[in-house]
C-alpha cells in the first residue's frame, strides 16, 4: 500500500505533537471500504492558540509548505472551518488540515481507532463520522465519489457501523435524504 509512505511525514509530526488528530475523507474511506485514487490526505486536529507556533515549527519550510504562525492562528480563530494546507516538498503529496470545531469533531477525535496501515499507527476517524462527513460533502457538491466511498464503507465494513448513531446523526443534520441515495 502506497497511503502509508506518502502520509507518513505528516502522520509522525502529529504524533510528536501530542495534539489529537484523525485521518478522514477519501483515505478513511479507502480504510473502511474500496482502494480508490485520492491526490491528497484529509486530517482533523484539535489545535488551540497556544499550539500554533509548536505546529508551524513541526514542519520546517525546508520540507513543507506551511502557513505562517499568523495565517495558522487566523484559522484557528474563526471557530468555524478552520483550514490549511500542508504540502511534503520531497513528495509533493497534500495534507488538508481542518480545525476541529464543532461537536461532531469533538465526538470523532473522542471516538477515533489507531490502525496499523503497513506498519505505520494512524488515527482514523470512525466510520460513522466519514459517512456523515462524506454525506454532507456530496450534499454540497453533488460529486459522485463521496456516494461511491461510502457504498464501498457500506459493503465493506457493514458490521462495524453503529447504525443507532449513525442514524442520530444522520436526522440531526437533515440528510436523510442524501442518505437514502447513497444507501440504495
Amino acid at each position: 500500500m502506497q497511503a502509508p509512505d506518502l502520509i507518513r511525514p505528516f502522520v509522525e509530526r502529529f504524533e510528536r505533537l501530542g495534539l489529537p488528530y484523525m485521518i478522514t475523507g477519501s483515505m478513511a474511506a479507502i480504510v473502511y471500504g474500496e482502494p480508490r485514487m485520492t491526490h491528497d490526505v484529509d486530517i482533523v486536529i484539535s489545535l488551540a492558540i497556544k499550539d500554533v507556533e509548536a505546529f508551524v515549527a513541526e514542519f520546517p519550510l525546508d520540507d513543507f509548505y506551511c502557513p505562517p504562525d499568523d495565517v495558522l492562528a487566523i484559522e484557528v480563530r474563526r471557530g468555524q472551518r478552520g483550514h490549511c494546507n500542508l504540502i511534503h516538498h520531497a513528495t509533493g503529496f497534500k495534507a488538508d488540515i481542518y480545525i476541529a470545531f464543532d461537536q461532531l469533531h469533538r465526538w470523532a477525535l473522542a471516538h477515533r481507532r489507531t490502525l496499523d496501515l503497513d506498519g505505520l499507527a494512524v488515527s482514523v476517524a470512525p466510520i460513522e463520522y466519514v459517512i456523515v462527513r462524506k454525506l454532507e460533502y456530496y450534499a454540497e457538491g453533488r460529486s459522485e465519489k463521496h456516494l461511491r466511498d461510502i457504498r464501498g464503507m457500506l459493503a465493506t465494513s457493514a458490521e462495524s457501523i453503529d447504525r443507532t448513531r449513525l442514524d442520530t446523526f444522520i436526522s440531526e443534520r437533515g440528510l436523510e435524504p442524501v442518505w437514502a441515495a447513497a444507501s440504495s
